[in-house]
């Protein structure tokens, strides 16, 4: 494999917290016993109940596959920070990288839900003109989050094209 095609410029990627996996756990779990649940007990009654096992197992079975993925997923995910461009890297299968010009950006979002202000964690969302640009930085800490934000926005400020 040829990681010269994905590797940022003389620089180490800098990772997101594993503490994000935690966050996407109790997401997907709360989605399958929602959606298993709900499948379950419409089987339930509407037919026999041994039919309510199998979106039970189904479920279960997701359930073991996702919390494992998850953990490897969010290993995937890094950025790094160069003179004129902000790299950003994922993916498990489909591996990609994503570079923005800083000049290009026009706005630095940061947002924290209930389940990541809880472990600590903010998402950092970089808006450019192009669909094709704007890019997420999810489940940095919240005092690199902020970090971030400033940089960006200096930069920003400081090239006068962007932000």
């Amino acid at each position: 494999m040829d990681d010269a095609l994905l590797a940022p410029p003389d620089q180490e990627w800098r990772r997101i917290s594993p503490e994000y996996t935690t966050v996407l756990r109790v997401r997907m779990l709360v989605s399958v016993v929602v959606v298993a649940g709900a499948t379950a007990a419409a089987l339930w009654l509407l037919t026999d109940w041994r039919w309510a096992a199998i979106p039970v197992a189904a479920g279960l079975i997701w359930a073991v596959w996702q919390w494992f993925r998850l953990a490897r997923w969010v290993r995937t995910w890094g950025y790094a920070e160069h003179d004129e461009d902000l790299y950003l890297t994922h993916g498990l299968w489909f591996r990609e990288l994503t570079v923005i010009p800083y000049g290009r950006m026009q706005a630095v979002k940061v947002e924290s839900g209930p389940l990541t202000r809880a472990r600590g964690l903010a998402s950092v969302e970089l808006v450019t003109a192009s669909l094709q640009s704007s890019a997420k930085i999810p489940g940095l800490p919240r005092a690199d989050a902020e970090q971030l934000r400033d940089r960006l926005t200096a930069i920003g400020i400081g090239d006068e094209d962007g932000l």
